[in-house]
């Protein structure tokens, strides 16, 4: 086992498709993750800057007496919306611990320049890189920023699945250029698999252990063989194999995915027995 490798590694996505969970059913189920035996592993809630308000009301809302909701916002509105998205996040019951903004092909830098304005102290960033645009060119652009990469790894129809090949040369990238990132869609399952909708989808695992040897100086290539693995066993062998060093490292680097289900990821490292199946 190598819990060390999983903590804080998914964030509640419950909001977003395919999920699209009612916001008055996401808030409290949140809320059970984070008091639950499983809550070192689960990040911060995600909202679209257009729900905050909703959520806002929520909170005002809600009885009991619980901490400030860490809370990740995402604006894919792109540089011009990063002072609202901001602004709105101001509440005493909300905690903005991130904000994940959508770049245009080609305007890292704009949107970059918004962070540096706008973003409160302590506050991380990721900058979404289109895949349509030249990723390499704008992972230099945002190499230096202080801000990190966000990669989208899926979605709702099978065009929006990145390839191993595409991916790998994404994190390879990302990887030589000292960046930091996270992923979002698309992870539903530890181990690559294809799903009844014939979509190709990712294996959080392998993409955990591409980042590791992409660490040691492994090429493009042979990360894509990694996220190409469909051995979940042998997966399993290998992460439970990275010492705390190297697993610290790679969570530095591979900060997070977002996940519309906290519950199935977790069931899949006990059925490869990387995580114990009760707090026992």
């Amino acid at each position: 086992m190598n819990g060390l490798l999983y903590r804080g590694l998914f964030d509640d996505a419950a909001l977003f498709p395919p999920g699209n969970a009612p916001l008055g059913q996401a808030l409290p189920e949140h809320r059970n993750h984070r008091a639950g035996h499983r809550a070192q592993y689960v990040g911060p809630f995600l909202v679209p800057d257009a729900r905050v308000a909703e959520l806002r009301t929520l909170l005002d809302r809600e009885e009991g007496d619980h901490a400030p909701l860490a809370t990740v916002v995402t604006v894919p509105g792109g540089a011009e919306a990063v002072p609202g998205a901001v602004a709105a996040a101001q509440q005493a019951r909300l905690h903005l611990v991130g904000l994940e903004v959508a770049a245009e092909p080609g305007g890292v830098a704009a949107v970059t320049e918004a962070l540096d304005r706008h973003l409160p102290a302590g506050v991380r960033a990721y900058v979404e890189i289109s895949r349509q645009g030249r990723v390499p060119d704008d992972l230099a652009a945002l190499a230096g920023s202080g801000h990190r990469a966000k990669f989208r790894t899926g979605g709702v129809v099978a065009r929006a699945h990145p390839g191993e090949a595409e991916l790998a040369v994404n994190l390879h990238a990302a990887v030589g250029s000292g960046l930091s990132f996270k992923c979002t869609a698309g992870l539903h399952h530890a181990v690559r698999h294809t799903t009844p909708e014939g979509f190709e989808q990712h294996g959080f695992l392998n993409v955990l252990l591409a980042t590791a040897a992409l660490l040691e100086g492994a090429t493009a290539a042979d990360a894509e063989a990694v996220l190409a693995e469909r051995d979940g066993p042998a997966l399993a062998a290998a992460a439970s194999r990275l010492p705390d060093e190297r697993s610290e490292r790679v969570r530095e680097t591979f900060h997070s995915f977002g996940t519309c289900s906290i519950t199935e990821p977790l069931e899949d490292l006990v059925v490869l027995g990387e995580l114990p199946a009760t707090t026992s």
